[in-house]
């Protein structure tokens, strides 16, 4: 029996979901770079993020935090938001020893980058279902605020020129988090903290936390309440990435950056010359 063209279904966005995020994660795990997206591209965060749950829940790593990302321009107005989120995992979290340099390796062929951070970490559970966190209860919930940085990273070397629905959509561009030093009395700190980083000793970036809208907090704040209208409701030891306070640093392989703090110390890494076991896994 023949099909009309009305009688033929379209695959559903849920299949289209499935479908991509199978593709990232395939790559992921394999360490191969993607020379295209795979498949249509998200039109909205909606759908971004339904491809991103679906590449959690089939992820073979347990879930330790999320990392916070900026839109900017005229890209806040479509999207209705000035952030979004990604996850991290257990297997690509470092803790920096001293101010030893730490490797890390990524997808060659695909993008990676280094940025200075602050990162929370959640003393408490947060409220199940809860998504009007503000200021004061988003920062009640923390005890630790650390040095950082971020690994962004992506099979897709143009992830960030496809624009924030296509970064939703493989894991907000995360590829690991390196741990520093805790901050010293960060309360009281918490709008003057400020973060430099050289790449092979050229300085490439330097920042302060309240140089973007509502700072970390707000940061903060967006992932409690987006990672809760997910169903994903942060826990207790997790943590908050809280955006690229030095900016976003292409990392070359065989690159050494440092991420300067002040009195919070320094963190040093090495992008490898090749993929290893030093990567995320």
């Amino acid at each position: 029996m023949f099909q009309t063209r009305d009688s033929v279904k379209e695959p559903s966005s849920a299949t289209h979901a499935s479908v991509i995020a199978g593709q990232f994660r395939a790559a992921r795990l394999s360490q191969t770079a993607l020379p295209d997206f795979p498949g249509p591209l998200p039109r909205e965060l909606e759908e971004s993020y339904t491809i991103q749950d679906a590449a959690i829940a089939e992820w073979p790593d347990t879930l330790v935090g999320w990392k916070v990302g900026r839109i900017l321009g005229d890209l806040v107005d479509v999207h209705g938001t000035d952030r979004l989120i990604g996850p991290i995992f257990s297997g690509s979290l470092q803790r920096a020893v001293g101010e030893a340099e730490q490797d890390f390796a990524a997808i060659q062929g695909g993008f990676c980058a280094v940025e200075g951070e602050y990162v929370f970490e959640l003393a408490f559970d947060a409220e199940p279902g809860k998504t009007n966190y503000d200021a004061s209860s988003a920062l009640a919930l923390v005890g630790e605020l650390w040095t950082g940085i971020e690994v962004a990273g992506s099979p897709l070397a143009t992830i960030n020129d496809l624009g924030p629905t296509v970064v939703v959509s493989d894991f907000g561009n995360n590829w690991g988090l390196i741990l520093g030093k805790p901050v010293q009395n960060w309360r009281a700190r918490l709008e003057e903290l400020t973060c430099a980083v050289t790449i092979n000793g050229d300085v490439v970036g330097t920042g302060v936390v309240t140089a973007f809208p509502g700072g970390i907090t707000q940061s903060l704040v967006f992932a409690l309440n987006c990672a809760a209208g997910r169903g994903l409701p942060l826990k207790r030891g997790m943590l908050i990435s809280t955006g690229a306070v030095s900016g976003v640093h292409d990392a070359k392989p065989g690159d050494h950056a440092i991420a300067d703090f002040g009195q919070d110390g320094k963190i040093a890494c090495h992008r490898l010359a090749s993929p290893s076991s030093s990567g995320q896994k």
